[in-house]
């Protein structure tokens, strides 16, 4: 019982837990072992946080992320230590690059037995300090509330992002003093209205200027404001694929993706512009492989929360390092009007013409007839999807519209395969009124399938939709054009995915027509279970 001043003494696991929950985590992701007993004992005495068992701890991660992406919270995973933790590693990397907050809390082993290499000792801070925002590791459990308060302000400030708190195995039954806490977290840097009138002047200076929407947009929810200075200056717009759906794909101003599987029409606008105005985004190798070191010579302006990214892969012109949003609501407070972009604004419609509607090849089914036909059935649905990392991943998003209602959840930085299954578990287990689509493909499904035990215990909504070509596709595609179609270790077998499904108790079709979808896909949408459709798809395709 709490005392008069709020504070009690209790032991180190039972701090832990209730100071989550005192944070406002309802939802843990995790896998337990022998150090963290302690904790999954006092998650068994108590009901006001759930704990999502998963089949393997880098899943945990992943679904840990999609929670959080679609929730706007922490997403917290716990592991044992050893390989319990390592195996969090590639999932950590995940969320750092693409910028979303996670807890990871670890296991570790005794105080005394620290750095002698004792059974299931790794040293996790040191593994993971390069991709995380700060590694903690507690050795009192007069430490536990001060670092809990500082991981989560810290994991939700500025670009978002993992931390990683260890803990060895004494601190859970220690005594310490027990106190109510939250987190408050800090107003982000206001932007100075000298700086945004400056951009704007640059902005009216211009003949030809593009809008650049990247992930920031996503991260600081400034779909709103975006649209309303889009709108109101009438200035073409382009998006990375983290920021699709930040800017309605059905108007006029958008020309679609840009990068190295974007769309020829928006790398063809940045190429042909005399201003850039990037929009958190990172402008990474995967875009800039696209253009010349000319192509952004004195004409590139970033905005960005993370100051790091400022000129890393693009010598910025002018920047301001501010919240997305804040910028943009300052923007359009200015007495903004349509400009005179008569010209550009006939260059875009002219360059929309580069952007080609593929035609069916072969007989067989192709992807993109797949992920239309994916579109038409849940247009105007309420549905988030996700993606594995591969070709499928490209056709999706080049042929499933987004909105700042409907997305579709994709590793960007990392290129995580296994990635998109456990992304839409957490998604499923935080939206459960609603299903969740995971466009996957053989190979990548392979890296997680396991799950679907995790979806058959918790009776989760996920329609797996799985593009089987037989192939690791991006890397065969490839090496058709890289090493003269010498297909070395591409071509994979498969289990039969509705089988497998089957065994888990799950239900699942297999189609192979372009008639067969229709009914396939009514199929797996009248139940509110788990299904699986495996697509039989033309091996050869090509992006």
């Amino acid at each position: 019982m709490l005392t008069k001043n709020n504070t009690c003494i209790k032991n180190g696991a039972k701090i832990l837990i209730d100071t989550l929950a005192d944070l406002g985590v309802d939802t843990i992701f995790g896998y337990p072992g022998g150090i963290v007993l302690d904790l999954y004992n006092e998650l068994y005495n108590q009901s006001d946080i759930r704990h999502i068992l998963v089949r393997h701890e880098q899943s945990a991660v992943h679904a840990a992320e999609g929670y959080a992406r679609v929730m706007g919270k922490c997403g917290v995973v716990l592991v044992t230590s050893g390989p319990g933790a390592t195996n969090t590693v590639s999932g950590i990397v995940n969320a750092y690059l693409d910028g979303y907050p996670l807890v990871v809390l670890t296991g570790q082993v005794f105080n005394n037995l620290l750095g002698k290499n004792a059974f299931q000792e790794a040293d996790i801070c040191d593994i993971t300090k390069s991709c995380t925002k700060k590694v903690y590791q507690i050795k009192s459990a007069d430490e536990i509330q001060d670092v809990l308060i500082e991981a989560f302000t810290l994991a939700n400030s500025g670009k978002k992002g993992p931390v990683v708190i260890d803990m060895v195995k004494d601190i859970f039954k220690q005594d310490a003093l027990y106190k109510n806490v939250s987190v408050n977290l800090p107003k982000e840097s206001l932007v100075k209205a000298a700086d945004v009138q400056r951009i704007y002047e640059r902005i009216l200076s211009s003949a030809r200027p593009v809008i650049v929407a990247g992930g920031g947009v996503v991260h600081s929810k400034a779909e709103n404001e975006l649209e309303k200075f889009v709108k109101v200056m009438n200035i073409p717009i382009v998006s990375t694929m983290m920021g699709l759906g930040t800017f309605p794909q059905n108007l006029p101003n958008y020309l679609g993706m840009i990068g190295i599987f974007g769309d020829k029409a928006a790398n063809q606008l940045l190429k042909e512009s005399d201003l850039i105005i990037s929009l958190g985004a990172r402008f990474n190798d995967r875009i800039t492989c696209m253009f010349e070191k000319s192509d952004f010579d004195s004409k590139f302006i970033q905005i960005d929360i993370n100051e790091k990214e400022i000129s890393n892969f693009v010598k910025a012109t002018d920047y301001i390092v501010c919240d997305i949003k804040d910028f943009l609501t300052k923007l359009n407070e200015l007495d903004c009007r349509e400009q005179i972009f008569e010209n550009w604004l006939r260059k875009v419609q002219d360059l929309r013409k580069l952007n080609v509607f593929r035609e069916r090849k072969t007989n067989l089914l192709h992807s993109f007839e797949v992920l239309r036909k994916i579109e038409e059935f849940t247009k105007g649905k309420s549905i988030t999807f996700t993606s594995e990392v591969g070709q499928h991943q490209l056709w999706a998003v080049q042929n499933i519209s987004q909105n700042k209602d409907r997305r579709i959840l994709v590793s960007g930085g990392s290129g995580t395969m296994g990635f998109g299954f456990p992304a839409a578990i957490g998604v499923a287990v935080a939206k459960s009124e609603n299903p969740v689509v995971c466009i996957t493909g053989d190979g990548s499904f392979q890296m997680g399938l396991h799950e679907l035990a995790t979806c058959a215990d918790y009776h989760l909504n996920i329609k797996i939709m799985i593009l089987n070509n037989g192939y690791l596709g991006m890397v065969r595609q490839l090496q058709e054009k890289q090493c003269h179609s010498h297909y070395s270790q591409t071509k994979i077998s498969n289990p039969d995915f509705v089988k497998l499904a089957q065994s888990y108790g799950l239900q699942g079709i297999r189609v192979s027509t372009v008639d067969q979808i229709d009914e396939a896909l009514s199929l797996a949408f009248s139940t509110n279970e788990t299904f699986v459709i495996d697509f039989a798809i033309e091996p050869m395709e090509v992006l």
